[in-house]
């Protein structure tokens, strides 16, 4: 699609929410985009025909942000900037702007793996090693900074989340708290050399959290705790499965609008 002329200016790949796995592309142009182009492209890829539709000139981003409700979970409430002043006193607030990266607190992914951090700080635990792995907007870096006293990595593959991200600490005080890193995988050497990490929190997928599993091992002492989502109910069991065979056990699954998130701790070496 970015090969086409004209080309997009956007162009954006999410998974269908109804365990099809089905992906959508869709692109963002200035001017329409030839017919003939649009049918070649999804010929060559076996695709359903794409769907050509003018959108009206709207500043999106500050559309969502005038419109998101600020989201509690456990002792966490996430917020854009227009709520700022309906922070509960008893709160950790985050301030998170819509913008280019995932993470604003309200995707269901993202709200269970704050519940299980909630949910761990309440049960006592202390980790003193973090990396938030798949960070997009960093906010679980930053809800695990602003609960223990702890430095966490926050890694991306994508330049802009990194971007994003590096925002966000700015503007909660966390600058100087959480790292960021552009990696590929998790053999980048800074990551490595902070190694090893008592809690990991993944919110990717499930095919790059069954890709990633043997490095997540690799990265966890005896006791660590991983919370995993971006899984869907029915994909749950075969995330748990794999990482079982690498020595953690389920200890808590939480399950919001379709979504799972699993909260798992190292018990042995597989």
């Amino acid at each position: 699609m970015e090969r086409l002329s004209p080309g997009p200016q956007g162009v954006c790949i999410l998974q269908i929410e109804d365990g099809s796995d089905l992906w959508e592309v869709a692109g963002y142009f200035a001017d329409r985009p030839e017919d003939v182009g649009l049918a070649l492209l999804a010929a060559s890829y076996a695709t359903k025909p794409f769907l050509v539709s003018e959108l009206s000139d709207t500043d999106w981003v500050a559309k969502v942000r005038r419109e998101l409700p600020p989201v509690e979970a456990g002792r966490f409430f996430v917020h854009g900037s227009h709520d700022a002043d309906r922070v509960p006193a008893d709160r950790v607030a985050l301030l998170v702007e819509a913008a280019m990266a995932f993470g604003t607190g309200h995707h269901a992914t993202t709200l269970g793996c704050l519940y299980a951090m909630d949910r761990l700080a309440c049960g006592g635990a202390s980790p003193t090693s973090v990396i938030d792995v798949g960070c997009g907007t960093a906010v679980l870096a930053m809800a695990a900074a602003s609960v223990w006293p702890v430095a966490p990595m926050a890694t991306d593959i994508d330049e802009v989340a990194i971007e994003v991200a590096e925002t966000n600490l700015r503007v909660n005080g966390l600058g100087n708290r959480v790292r960021c890193v552009l990696a590929a995988d998790l053999r980048h050497a800074e990551i490595v050399a902070r190694a090893p990490y008592d809690l990991v929190l993944a919110n990717i997928l499930k095919g790059p959290l069954i890709d990633l599993a043997p490095s997540i091992s690799g990265l966890s002492p005896q006791g660590a705790h991983v919370i995993l989502s971006g899984v869907l109910d029915d994909q749950a069991c075969d995330v748990r499965s794999v990482y079982e065979t690498l020595g953690f056990e389920e200890t808590h699954r939480d399950s919001l609008s379709g979504w799972t998130t699993l909260t798992l701790r190292r018990v042995r070496f597989g």
